[in-house]
This record gives C-alpha cells, sequence and structure tokens, in this order.
C-alpha cells in the first residue's frame, strides 16, 4: 500500500512537471510589462550606450503597443511623446512558443522627415508562470535606414497586471 502511495506521488509530481513545461501561449503574456533596458549600440561614429524604461501591453493576440522612455548616452531620443516624456506610437507583433519562448519586433513612428522609423527585433524568455520576461535585442535598425546595427541590449520585466490600458 505505501508502494502505490509513493509511485502515486512521484506520478503526480511528474505529471504537474510536464504540464508547467511546455504550455505557454500568446495569452500566457496577455497584460502589461514594465520594462528595464540598458545595453549599448555600436555605431560608426563609436558607442552608444542605452539606458530606458518601457511599458509594453501584450494583447493576448500576437499584437503589441508600447511606451517608452530611453536615453542614448544621457540624452533622450528623439520621437512623438505623450504629457509626461515618454515617447508613443510604438506597436509591433510578438509570438509565443510552447516552450515558453518567443520573439517580437517593436515598430517606432517614422521622424520628421524620415523615411522609415527604428526596427527592434528581440527574443524572450517567459517565466514565472507569465510574470516576468527577459529580453535579448537580436537585432535593431535604425530611423531611416534599411541596415541593421550591432547591439548588446537586453530588457527585463515583470507584469503590471492583466488589464488593457
Amino acid at each position: 500500500m505505501l508502494a502505490i502511495a509513493v509511485v502515486g506521488s512521484f506520478s503526480a509530481v511528474a505529471s504537474q512537471g510536464q504540464h508547467d513545461h511546455g504550455s505557454c501561449s500568446s495569452e500566457t503574456i496577455k497584460g502589461d510589462y514594465a520594462f528595464r533596458v540598458s545595453g549599448e549600440v555600436f555605431t560608426a561614429a563609436g558607442l552608444v550606450y542605452r539606458d530606458g524604461i518601457a511599458l509594453t501591453h501584450f494583447d493576448g493576440g500576437h499584437t503589441l503597443t508600447q511606451v517608452d522612455y530611453v536615453l542614448a548616452n544621457g540624452v533622450p531620443v528623439a520621437g512623438p511623446t505623450d504629457p509626461n516624456g515618454f515617447h508613443t506610437d510604438e506597436m509591433g507583433t510578438y509570438s509565443v512558443n510552447e516552450n515558453c519562448t518567443g520573439a517580437a519586433e517593436i515598430d517606432m513612428p517614422t521622424p520628421p522627415g524620415g523615411t522609415s522609423g527604428a526596427i527592434i527585433k528581440l527574443f524572450f524568455v517567459i517565466s514565472d508562470e507569465g510574470r516576468q520576461l527577459n529580453t535579448i535585442v537580436t537585432s535593431l535598425t535604425p530611423p531611416n535606414s534599411t541596415q541593421a546595427a550591432p547591439v548588446n541590449i537586453h530588457s527585463d520585466a515583470r507584469r503590471v497586471h492583466n488589464e488593457p490600458w
């Protein structure tokens, strides 16, 4: 009887482990996330340090919107802002794999007189049952360019809440 109880307990633990692993979808990260962003962009003119914060809304259906405040070498980057100074009109798409990894693309608005806005592509990992995201930028195409710049940018985020803005 004890052997059956022990085997039953191990089966329940193994079953729970299988349920937790590979259980993510776009719905897992539905809601708002507060990000802390930092890193470097390698340009022909030299190294540009990036530091910032962002609030990103994932709609649960592969679309995201974002506001952010980012510094480049200590100077705010250009772009349309709200009355509080946060950049607006940032949107994109995302996908989530069953193993809780994913990818996103964030499209920044075209600057005045420009031909295209910046495009940021990143990979992410979802943890803590969707409450945390860790990202690494895989590509950053500057505004008015078709050529990605080499980067070393990462961010960490926590879920703020699940309700739309």
